[in-house]
């Protein structure tokens, strides 16, 4: 059989901790931030976890991992 290649969206998106926790950006920071408030795009800088476990299982699957 041959090997499953990793899903490149993904791969740019998400990382994976040592520890096996999958950390994505938020979405809503690409453009239009004129009209965001100051604290709206505090709390969305940086990186989330992703809790619910069967997007977390099919994006270790799309990874590979």
């Amino acid at each position: 059989m041959p090997k499953l290649k990793t899903h490149s969206g993904t791969k740019d998106r998400v990382r994976i901790t040592k520890n096996g926790k999958v950390r994505v950006g938020h979405p809503n920071m690409s453009h239009f931030l004129q009209k965001k408030s100051g604290g709206r795009k505090r709390a969305l800088s940086g990186l989330r976890t992703v809790t619910n476990s069967a997007v977390r299982a099919t994006i270790k699957k799309q990874l590979g991992a």
